[in-house]
């Protein structure tokens, strides 16, 4: 037994530790030279961070709905120590438990229109380090959320997977996804698709930059949860992204089609009119305040949903040119083909949507014949059958994700082993956040935490079978990430996904490999 001296004597040397300067010799602000100037970041234990790297140029005024446009080269050092702005969006709500649980609210910096930034975490500054590069896309669809985002922080993973680490910035709603083809012309031919040629420019900074800061060009990967798996989804049917990374990740995203031409210019038509801008008059709406555009955007919404309307929302646009086809229809994008793939989801995505905690069973058989009608019945038979004493909001939402994200990530996963280029594996996260009594189960989002090895947040909490998990799946992207294969030492044997065997990597605390699990409830809703 210690005694309570060498117990204060412990706290104290730890304390000590968690607090301690730079090395003799190193520096607490190192500078790195890039393409345009250099860089001064921070050094905190052993990590170095570069914080609002800017890869673009300013997007209002003339800026605003065109492709991105190169930084101007600076001299003598300029700071990277305070994060940019982030994009205009409408403000997250912190009323609903989900949001105020992931920290929806939480974007370090205000909103504006410099907002073509990066943040870099690495472990080295090393030119010939050659380490593998993680680039992580943020969630929030294609409408909120942002790099700065505390569920996107990076230290930890850099120092974890001994990999740099990168969160990216880039336009959002009608300020990334307006076409206005229709009414602009030629100069806004590719304005639907900004958002994710944003992406792409960031790449083509990681392309030209990332060795000065320890990273190795040719071992990119690019993933992201949610809006950021469907961003990957995209940026793998762009031709403008070949070559710029080497393994994609899309997790509870899988996005198969994007916004038909048609449709958008019905949208943009919609918001030229609430500001009441002529349809030939496009060059004005560059000149309107992002304030008021936003506002506008956030109007037009909130009508659709008082009509008892989904939104009707802004996203990559099939322009023929930056997007020249859906991204998963009918077949997987050929340019990628040499992309090997990580894709997956959660067992209750969609109960961060849901608030009916106190369904019942009468509840849930309703809940089922909005879907399925008839077959309503056996359906909550089977799913009752699966797991006897799940309460039945539980159920509805994890057959409402059947129906949804897991129904896509299917898709996309065969669609991807059917190509036959390069492989594709997938796992199903089905560990429960132990957040508010457990009541969301396996949430939407539960994995984006751990896969950064970020092991104090809310929804998956800090116990040490829960360190344990992050450490097995944040292992596996970092294996990924290094060779474009997600085995290691933290995991069984994880074979690639094909039909008919459907192997799947099964994350909760009995961590093991199943051959198509839960293949009755994929073939019901197929």
């Amino acid at each position: 037994m210690m005694t309570r001296r060498q117990t204060l004597g412990s706290a104290l040397a730890l304390g000590a530790a968690v607090m301690a300067k730079p090395a003799l010799g190193a520096t607490m602000f190192p500078v790195v030279e890039t393409a345009r100037g250099k860089l001064r970041g921070l050094e905190s234990g052993g990590v170095s961070i570069f914080r609002g790297v800017s890869y673009a140029a300013d997007t209002s005024g003339e800026n605003r709905f065109m492709p991105p446009q190169p930084v101007e080269p600076w001299s003598g050092v300029r700071d990277a120590l305070h994060w940019t702005d982030v994009a205009p969006q409408i403000p997250g709500d912190r009323r609903h438990v989900y949001a105020d649980l992931i920290m929806v609210d939480r974007n370090p910096s205000g909103m504006g229109e410099d907002n073509l930034s990066l943040n870099l975490w690495t472990p080295s500054i090393d030119p010939n380090a050659k380490k593998p590069v993680i680039v992580v896309l943020h969630g929030g669809g294609f409408y909120s959320g942002s790099g700065n985002s505390v569920g996107m922080d990076g230290e930890q993973m850099a120092r974890f997977s001994d990999s740099v680490v990168i969160a990216i910035n880039h336009r959002l709603g009608a300020f990334g996804f307006l076409h206005l083809a229709e009414f602009g012309g030629d100069d806004f031919a590719t304005s639907g698709t900004v958002g994710m040629q944003d992406i792409v420019a960031a790449l083509g900074w990681v392309r030209e930059n990332v060795a000065a800061f320890g990273g190795d060009p040719d071992r990119v990967l690019v993933y992201g949860q949610s809006g950021g798996g469907a961003k990957t989804s995209v940026l793998m049917a762009m031709p403008g992204g070949k070559g710029l990374f080497q393994r994609a990740g899309v997790m509870s995203g899988s996005a198969l089609k994007m916004m038909p031409p048609e449709m958008a210019s019905a949208t943009a038509k919609r918001l030229l009119d609430a500001l009441e801008i002529p349809p030939g008059d496009v060059r004005k709406l560059q000149q309107v305040p992002w304030t008021t555009l936003l506002e506008t955007q956030a109007g037009l919404e909130a009508a659709d949903r008082a009509r008892g309307e989904a939104p009707r929302s802004f996203a990559p646009v099939v322009d023929g040119i930056t997007l020249p086809r859906h991204p998963w229809d009918p077949d997987a994008p050929s340019i990628s083909a040499d992309v090997p793939m990580i894709v997956s989801s959660v067992l209750d995505e969609r109960s961060y949507r849901m608030g009916d905690f106190a369904m019942d069973e009468a509840g849930l058989v309703a809940f089922a014949k909005e879907r399925l009608g008839e077959r309503a019945a056996d359906a909550v038979a089977a799913y009752r059958a699966e797991d006897p004493d799940a309460k039945p909001f539980l159920l509805a939402a994890r057959m409402d994700s059947d129906l949804t994200f897991r129904k896509g990530a299917f898709a996309q996963a065969e669609l991807k082993a059917r190509q036959g280029g390069a492989p594709v594996w997938t796992y199903l996260w089905t560990e429960p956040s132990p957040a508010v009594d457990g009541r969301f189960g396996a949430v939407h989002g539960i994995d984006v935490a751990p896969s950064l090895y970020n092991t104090r947040g809310a929804l998956n909490g800090s116990s040490p079978s829960a360190n344990e998990l992050a450490a097995a799946i944040a292992g596996s992207w970092a294996a990924f990430a290094a060779n474009g294969d997600p085995n290691n030492e933290r995991v069984p044997e994880w074979k690639p996904y094909s039909a008919p065997q459907r192997t799947t990597m099964i994350f909760d605390q009995d961590l093991r490999v199943e051959d198509d699990p839960r293949a009755e409830f994929r073939k019901y809703w197929r």
